[in-house]
């Protein structure tokens, strides 16, 4: 992908949230800025364009003048900072933006005679500030806008948008999903916990936390926890999957992302054959017991009677790691 830069307008007043500081409020546990930040990560340079706070990743800060003079007038603050063939502009408050979504815009962007290219919401409505210029025309439209009106302090995206030929891309309801209201974060927090999206959210919310560029299998980590509790004893699950990342951080130390995914997998693979391992000796002691020592493999329970009692305490002591 060739290099862009990215402007963020993290400004405005928030009247509608009550004044509240907007970019900082919290998604799924992280500030909103924040996930707009991660969505664009491998920009060249990145403008933020509102009052200076802790953020995720070094970034540019700037402000409009005057402060508060809007849109148009935050994007030419913006603007002055970036050097880029192509400038991706986002506001500061998409809790859902994704990677695609920005190459989808870039790569649209890029496409011969085209000036920029930018979102849809399902109701087919333009949404500017989820959208990806070329910066020359961008540029050139700024400044004869700024001519004909004195400044650009106060003036709609509109009187943009109208003078450039943009590609309009449908990126579906959640990457032009904005939090202008308390109900607007409500469902934003509400929809990263429903089933199918709260793993990837929770896990994307942890590397981001603990500073971690690594892609990780869910579905292997998943299935090796399962193993585990299942061939050994429940405790097993968390304490595995630990021990794995420890040592594939070690087998990966001072290696790339890619490598260090590689170490995962191996060690996850190790360690799910030796629980099915486990599994397998259990369920042959149950077999030779004639079955009377059932659940036995990770259970950690015996029998009451003397005979199977012995091989269901030895299973019981195998599944909690005692000697």
């Amino acid at each position: 992908m060739t290099a862009y830069d990215v402007i963020v307008l993290a400004g405005g007043a928030a009247k509608r949230l009550g004044g509240a500081d907007k970019p900082g409020l919290r998604v799924g546990g992280r500030a909103l800025l924040d996930r707009v930040l991660s969505a664009c990560a491998d920009a060249a340079v990145t403008v933020v364009v509102g009052g200076r706070r802790a953020t995720a990743r070094p970034v540019v800060w700037t402000r409009e003048v005057p402060e508060g003079g809007g849109p148009l007038a935050a994007l030419g603050a913006g603007l002055r900072l970036t050097t880029a063939e192509r400038v991706l502009v986002l506001s500061a408050d998409l809790p859902f933006l994704g990677r695609g979504t920005v190459d989808a815009l870039l790569t649209a962007a890029g496409e011969p005679g085209r000036e920029g290219a930018l979102c849809t919401d399902p109701d087919g409505r333009d949404q500017p500030l989820v959208a990806a210029y070329r910066a020359e025309p961008l540029r050139r439209e700024l400044a004869l806008i700024a001519t004909e009106h004195g400044s650009l302090t106060g003036l709609p995206l509109r009187l943009l948008t109208a003078e450039l030929d943009l590609a309009r891309i449908d990126a579906g309801p959640d990457a032009s999903f904005d939090c202008d209201t308390w109900d607007d974060i409500a469902a934003a927090r509400a929809r990263i916990r429903e089933h199918g999206a709260v793993l990837d959210e929770w896990i994307t919310s942890v590397k981001n936390e603990l500073g971690i560029d690594l892609d990780v299998d869910t579905a292997l980590l998943l299935d090796l926890a399962r193993d585990a509790a299942h061939g050994v004893a429940r405790p097993a699950a968390p304490l595995t999957t630990f021990l794995v990342g420890y040592a594939a951080a070690r087998a990966s130390a001072g290696a790339g992302p890619d490598e260090a995914a590689a170490a995962v997998a191996e060690a996850a693979r190790k360690a799910t054959d030796l629980a099915l391992r486990w599994e397998a000796e259990a369920e042959a002691e149950v077999e030779a017991s004639g079955g009377e020592a059932a659940g036995a493999g990770g259970s950690g329970s015996g029998t009451a009677d003397g005979t199977a009692g012995g091989a269901g305490r030895d299973a019981g002591r195998e599944g909690t790691g005692t000697p």
